[in-house]
């Protein structure tokens, strides 16, 4: 289970609160998704989540482990695919990955059949032993999430993941995606498209101003409007009951 246990960060000098005491439970087997405007705090308490940001106050918890006293084991149990997919354009893709692997303690075997797997799952096979700097945008999005998933983490972490990323390929993250819950691991799903949210996720957690305002399954959130969209809109929108 991961427990975000009252996460709290502040910027310009503690003038702005990007997260409030947020409290949040994710069960082992579940793709939760993570909703809300932007500005709204859900990049800050991503970053929180892998370690990236130190919170100013509260901790995260999987399976036991704090990230707080054990931020070693902690991060070796989360694989990130971050929403600017960054990668280092000198390496080929497969050292890329081969170095991912390392930086998991993956043992060689294992880790060259994960990633051959992945790699002819993603279609790049073709280009696996070229500079990454010769990839597209999709490409690189597709080599960030087969290092992620290389170590087979029980948190998997997934920022805006869909991102340029072709029908098959988007059609086989989330197939992933669910495969991996499954499997008793937790799928962590930040995302702008309702739509996917909706088909993909079993609870939803809406954050605004740093708070979150809303978490539960899509049934019991869409039973609040005519779609997940329409409540999402309804609890978000700046505009009071009165003025419509």
């Amino acid at each position: 289970m991961l427990i975000l246990d009252n996460l709290s960060k502040t910027y310009a000098k503690g003038k702005l609160k990007a997260v409030d005491n947020l409290n949040l439970e994710v069960r082992d087997g579940e793709i939760f998704g993570f909703l809300g405007p932007n500005g709204a705090g859900k990049s800050t308490t991503i970053k929180m989540m892998t370690g990236i940001l130190q919170p100013d106050e509260g901790n995260v918890v999987l399976n036991g482990v704090s990230l707080r006293q054990e931020p070693y084991v902690f991060k070796h149990n989360i694989g990130y695919v971050p929403d600017n997919h960054a990668t280092y354009d000198k390496l080929t893709g497969m050292e890329y990955l081969n170095f991912m692997g390392s930086m998991y303690d993956v043992p060689a075997d294992l880790l060259q059949t994960r990633a051959q797997g992945l790699i002819e799952k993603f279609g790049l096979t073709n280009a696996i032993n070229d500079q990454i700097k010769s990839y597209s945008h999709g490409m690189k999005q597709k080599l960030v999430v087969i290092g992620s998933l290389l170590h087979d983490p029980k948190l998997w972490i997934l920022d805006e993941p869909l991102t340029g990323l072709d029908p098959q390929s988007a059609y086989e993250l989330k197939n992933f995606m669910r495969e991996h819950a499954d499997n008793g691991a937790t799928v962590f799903f930040s995302s702008h498209v309702i739509d996917v949210v909706e088909k993909v996720c079993d609870r939803v957690g809406i954050i605004k101003n740093g708070q979150l305002i809303a978490v539960g399954t899509i049934e019991e959130l869409k039973a609040k409007g005519d779609s997940l969209e329409e409540f999402f809109l309804s609890v978000t929108s700046n505009k009071s009951v009165s003025e419509g």
